[in-house]
């Protein structure tokens, strides 16, 4: 899971800066969302094998102006 959060005023470029991010490998399935107070998130689905510390491609840390604060990083699994 990658979170962002845009300066004020830049949320659709926030938005759009996300999704034109290509990925060095492809997921099983990749969804972006937005949130209130120009958050951006996005969730990236891999293989189950992988497991939790497993080497796997993420958004970068966009330019620092574009943004309020660090980008947030999680990794989950399912528990089905």
């Amino acid at each position: 899971m990658w979170e962002a959060r845009a300066a004020e005023g830049r949320g659709d470029e926030l938005l759009a800066w996300a999704r034109a991010q290509e990925l060095a490998g492809e997921p099983l399935r990749r969804e972006t969302f937005r949130a209130p107070q120009d958050r951006v998130l996005v969730l990236t689905w891999w293989e189950t094998a992988a497991g939790l510390d497993a080497e796997l491609p993420e958004l970068p840390e966009p330019e620092a102006g574009l943004i309020t604060r660090p980008v947030h990083r999680w990794r989950f699994e399912s528990v089905g």
